[in-house]
């Protein structure tokens, strides 16, 4: 699923293509990806994008009716605006072509057309989890704030406040989009390998020491790798949006060195998840059980690294 650096990069590669010019139509190729009525995807033909902005992990465009244009850009009331917000879930991903080149008609779920080339709405696979909501008006965008604090704006205390409101393993508490925006399954192991801390330590059980070398690897982790990826967006649209980048430390690299230690990266596989970390940089060198070998190899199964084959 896209994150906080993925969004960034795509409403940086979206505003240099989109904002100011004119939305001839918006076409809904799959019905069941939009959700609301009301406004219908007709109101915004011939609208004009004045805004873009992110929702934890969704990417929210807001348009000036053609009715409500005002001669001399006057200012036009946030209620007056229509937001289109799209969440991409874990396959769905946008995809800019100049007039012309088109998009495999299986994967489209909506386009938008500008004069200078089309925004296209795409979903690989057949679990149609993406969404789209058309609102009218900025306090409509309420409803899609799950109430998550912005790391990347909060203060230290603010962080280790939010942290340790809940008692949860520091996986769970960093990818809960009620207590943190934009950080998922990716950049939560790149987080605490960096921080140097267990996936499965409890966040009421952090020291003070530790809840700081958090937030300073969350803050560091986002930073970097938003600004990365902005960078990328800024010569090319966004094609390859992945959860497996070039230059991860630990995430999507299991069995494969820790750029730190050089130990095996290890994982932790649940249900569609999987977490992946170093077992001698974030836990002594110690192994957690993995559902699916633990179970199998029973008392085989290695409790640390110097037990590995």
């Amino acid at each position: 699923m896209p994150e906080l650096p993925d969004i960034a990069a795509y409403l940086t590669a979206l505003e240099r293509r989109v904002l100011g010019e004119s939305l001839e139509m918006l076409e809904i190729a799959k019905p069941f990806v939009l959700r609301t009525v009301d406004p219908p995807p007709s109101a915004f033909a011939g609208s004009q994008v004045c805004s873009l902005r992110r929702i934890g992990k969704r990417v929210a465009l807001a348009v000036t009716p053609a009715s409500g244009l005002h001669p001399g850009n006057e200012r036009v009331s946030p209620e007056t605006r229509m937001w289109i917000v799209m969440h991409l879930m874990i396959a769905g991903r946008l995809r800019w072509r100049p007039p012309g080149p088109k998009v495999p008609a299986s994967l489209v779920l909506a386009r938008l057309q500008f004069s200078s080339g089309v925004l296209h709405f795409t979903e690989a696979g057949s679990k149609r989890r993406a969404s789209m909501h058309l609102v009218r008006g900025d306090s409509a965008l309420a409803q899609f704030e799950r109430g998550g604090l912005e790391v990347l704006e909060a203060t230290a205390e603010q962080f280790k406040a939010r942290l340790r409101s809940e008692n949860h393993t520091l996986k769970r508490s960093l990818t809960d989009p009620r207590l943190f925006s934009g950080i998922g399954n990716a950049y939560s192991d790149e987080i605490l390998h960096a921080a140097r801390l267990s996936p499965l330590a409890l966040t009421q059980r952090l020291s003070e020491e530790e809840a700081e070398r958090l937030y300073v690897a969350v803050v560091s982790t986002m930073r970097n790798w938003s600004d990365r990826l902005r960078e990328e967006a800024a010569r090319a649209f966004p094609e390859k949006v992945t959860a497996f980048r070039e230059g991860m430390a630990v995430h999507g690299r299991y069995g494969k060195p820790c750029p730190v230690c050089s130990s095996p990266v290890q994982r932790i596989r649940y249900a569609d998840n999987e977490t992946n970390y170093c077992a001698r940089c974030q836990n002594e060198g110690r192994l957690y059980a993995d559902r699916g070998l633990s179970r199998l190899l029973r008392e085989d199964w290695p409790r640390s690294l110097d037990e590995l084959p």
